[in-house]
């Protein structure tokens, strides 16, 4: 996609990162495996944005495949915002005022 890289929100890199953290807790390989499915959703969604539904408001999202969490995002002038990483059944919505 045009525009670079995308910009992932500070509180995106967090939701991340306690994920990690929860998952290396109990065990490095799946702390690995969901690090290395999420980079491969944020090229995916990288390559072909619009190709992932709509959710709410401008936003579009990607669903994880071994894991029960989505990466929120939206386009912005022809770039990528990765607003959230999110638990599929935690707090709802917690990333709208990003």
């Amino acid at each position: 996609m045009p525009g670079g890289h995308p910009w992932v929100h500070p509180e995106a890199i967090g939701d991340a990162r306690a994920a990690r953290e929860w998952y290396y807790a109990r065990n490095a390989e799946t702390a690995e495996a969901f690090m290395a499915e999420l980079d491969l959703a944020i090229e995916r969604i990288e390559d072909a944005p619009r190709r992932w539904p709509p959710y709410l408001g401008d936003t579009r999202r990607y669903l994880l495949r071994r894991f029960p969490f989505f990466v929120v995002f939206r386009e912005v002038e022809n770039r990528v915002q990765i607003l959230a990483v999110a638990h599929a059944r935690r707090r709802p919505g917690y990333w709208l005022g990003r």
